[in-house]
C-alpha cells in the first residue's frame, strides 16, 4: 500500500492576499464615500471558502488618493469597514488591510508592485509566504506575488479583458491562474491546495 504524499510543512499561517478595486469591488476611481462600496457577485462565497481551506484573508491596495488629497486614512478606513460589513453575510471577512498612501511618483517600495507590505502583513500575521496565494486585477499584483514566491491568481474584472490582456502582455507578467473573475480565480488556488 503507497503511503500518502508529504505535507508540506509550514511554519506559519497561509494568506490569500487580495487586491481591492477592481478585484473584490468596482474600481470607481478615487472613491471617497464607503456608502457607494459594493461587492463583485460570487466575493462573499468566494472568501468563505478560502476561510474554511484555513486561509487567513489580507488585502493589500494602492491607495494613492491619499497623498494626492482626494480622500483621507478615514475615508479609507472606512470603506474597509464597509466592505467587512458586506462580507459578514457570507461567513466571511478581511483578516486585515494594508494600504501604500503614496502616488507612483513618490517611489516608496510598499506601493505594489513593491512588497514591503506584504512583508509587514507576514511579520504582523505570522504568514508563510510559501503556501499563500494572491489574488489581483493588474499585472502590479502579478509582479508582488512573483516577487515573493507566491502562487499567482488574475482575476479579470467584467468589461476590461482586452485591457488586461494588453497590460500583462506589455509588463511579460505570467500568472499561474487567468479566471474570469474573483470567484473562479479563488476557486482555483483552492483547488491548488
Amino acid at each position: 500500500m503507497a503511503s500518502p504524499p508529504p505535507q508540506p510543512t509550514s511554519r506559519g499561517n497561509r494568506a490569500l492576499f487580495v487586491d481591492r478595486d477592481g478585484t473584490l469591488n468596482p474600481d470607481l476611481h478615487y472613491l471617497r464615500e464607503a456608502d457607494r462600496v459594493e461587492l463583485y457577485r460570487g466575493v462573499g462565497e468566494a472568501l468563505s471558502l478560502a476561510h474554511d481551506h484555513g486561509y487567513r484573508i489580507v488585502c493589500v491596495t494602492n491607495q494613492s488618493g491619499i497623498e494626492r488629497g482626494f480622500y483621507t486614512s478615514a475615508d479609507v478606513d472606512a470603506i474597509h469597514a464597509r466592505l467587512n460589513a458586506l462580507l459578514a453575510p457570507y461567513r466571511a471577512h478581511i483578516d486585515a488591510f494594508y494600504y501604500c498612501p503614496h502616488a507612483p511618483e513618490t517611489g516608496c517600495d510598499c506601493r505594489k508592485p513593491g512588497v514591503a507590505l506584504f512583508e509587514r502583513a507576514a511579520q504582523d500575521h505570522d504568514l508563510d509566504l510559501a503556501t499563500s496565494a494572491i489574488v489581483g486585477d493588474r499585472a502590479l499584483d502579478v509582479q508582488a506575488g512573483d516577487r515573493l514566491g507566491l502562487l499567482t491568481a488574475l482575476a479579470v474584472p467584467p468589461g476590461h479583458e482586452e485591457s488586461l490582456r494588453a497590460e500583462v502582455a506589455r509588463e511579460g507578467v505570467r500568472p499561474a491562474i487567468e479566471a474570469s473573475g474573483f470567484r473562479l480565480a479563488v476557486l482555483r488556488v483552492l483547488a491548488r491546495g
